[in-house]
């Protein structure tokens, strides 16, 4: 095929990706979770969509199958890499890689004594160079879901799985007991097509990349506001300074025990960085001031109002 073929799986991934694909100007045609096409159209009649596990996905990106792809750092490592670039960390599908055990058992003096310890996981190559980096004997035991099911089922000591919330390990009865690394999504071209397609992959690239340093700087506090219809940026209004968020006072809701911000405070991008918490108080007790004095004239709120 002579345009670009994409490479995604479903589920959380293809969620994240969907509005860095739309900066590219790529829009898929279907909802994959409702379609059961494994080639999806999109708006451009270069580009298509492949939908594979999330395990495959550098495998069709190495060999030619794809283009380009999204997978997680986890599966980069267990695949090697060979035959891919990896131009951007899209900082989505953010988890960390744990080592986890049950709530009882004494991980740390296991380790210190030299037992071997019998570890299940699904990414054994990664477990490997952990546990040899820290001289830790294991029996790794491969398994493909579930891991927490293999210490509670006696299978093994400890288990090496992604964590998110950790809400499944504490409804498990498991802890974290050793963090390996964070994780996080990473963009593979093929090296072949980067060279002969260069012209076709060069510009989506670039947009992808712009659209992750915008979402990394401006964070979820723009990121989350609405767009805006009227002209100007997409989801910006535009003043006299630089472009400002687009706020409809039809869809922002008044927080419970929220104040209302007044002229006096500072503007969003300052309020967003957090001051030591004396400091905090006291431009709070400066604020309180101003207002009171400018309510009934006096200098100090202690005071009260003054009368005539």
């Amino acid at each position: 095929m002579s345009g670009i073929t994409i490479a995604l799986s479903k589920g959380r991934i293809f969620e994240e990706t969907l509005p860095l694909l739309a900066a590219a100007g790529i829009v898929p045609a279907e909802d994959p979770e409702k379609s059961r096409k494994l080639i999806i159209a999109t708006n451009r009649d270069d580009v298509r969509v492949v939908i594979v596990r999330a395990s495959d996905v550098p495998t069709y990106v190495q060999y030619g199958a794809a283009d380009l792809g999204i997978a997680g750092k986890d599966v980069l490592l267990e695949h090697g890499g060979t035959g891919l670039y990896q131009p951007l960390d899209l900082k989505i599908a953010r988890c960390r890689m744990c080592v986890a055990a049950p709530a009882g058992f004494d991980y740390a003096a296991a380790v210190r004594r030299g037992a071997r310890l019998r570890v299940a996981t699904k990414y054994i190559a990664v477990a490997r160079e952990h546990f040899a980096a820290k001289g830790v004997h294991v029996d790794l035991i491969k398994l493909y879901g579930s891991m927490e099911l293999a210490p509670l089922a006696g299978l093994a000591e400890a288990i090496v799985d992604l964590v998110s919330s950790g809400s499944t390990l504490k409804a498990n009865n498991l802890v974290e007991v050793e963090e390996i690394m964070s994780i996080s999504s990473r963009l593979i071209v093929n090296q072949a097509a980067l060279k002969m397609k260069r012209e076709l992959l060069r510009p989506v690239i670039a947009a992808i990349e712009a659209a992750v340093n915008v979402k990394q700087h401006l964070g979820p506090l723009v990121a989350s506001q609405p767009s805006s219809p009227r002209g100007g940026e997409a989801g910006f209004r535009t003043t006299r300074g630089a472009p400002q968020p687009a706020c409809s006072a039809k869809t922002t809701r008044r927080v419970p025990g929220a104040a209302r911000r007044r002229r006096d405070d500072p503007p969003f991008d300052q309020q967003r960085r957090r001051l030591p918490r004396h400091a905090r108080r006291v431009a709070a007790l400066r604020r309180f001031r101003r207002r009171c004095h400018r309510a009934c004239g006096c200098r100090d709120p202690r005071q009260g109002a003054q009368t005539g």
